[in-house]
């Protein structure tokens, strides 16, 4: 039987997560991620939100029905 990885809390939040959200990996230049941080940050953002407002203003920018508000 395989061993259990971390803590009971840990599993129940990893198995939540999974069940509730998707996740994007992206790649970008050395440096850019500072970047990408520090403008968010500038603009009360974490790097997460910024990519998902990034992302609903480019597809309700390009008439996408399905963007978010």
């Amino acid at each position: 039987m395989p061993e259990k990885e971390g803590t009971a809390q840990t599993r129940a939040k990893n198995k939540y997560n999974a069940k509730a959200y998707d996740s994007l990996r992206i790649v970008v230049k050395k440096g850019r991620r500072e970047v990408i941080r520090a403008h968010a940050e500038a603009h009360g953002e974490s790097v997460n939100g910024f990519v998902n407002r990034a992302i609903d203003e480019t597809m309700k920018r390009d008439g996408d029905p399905t963007a978010t508000d």
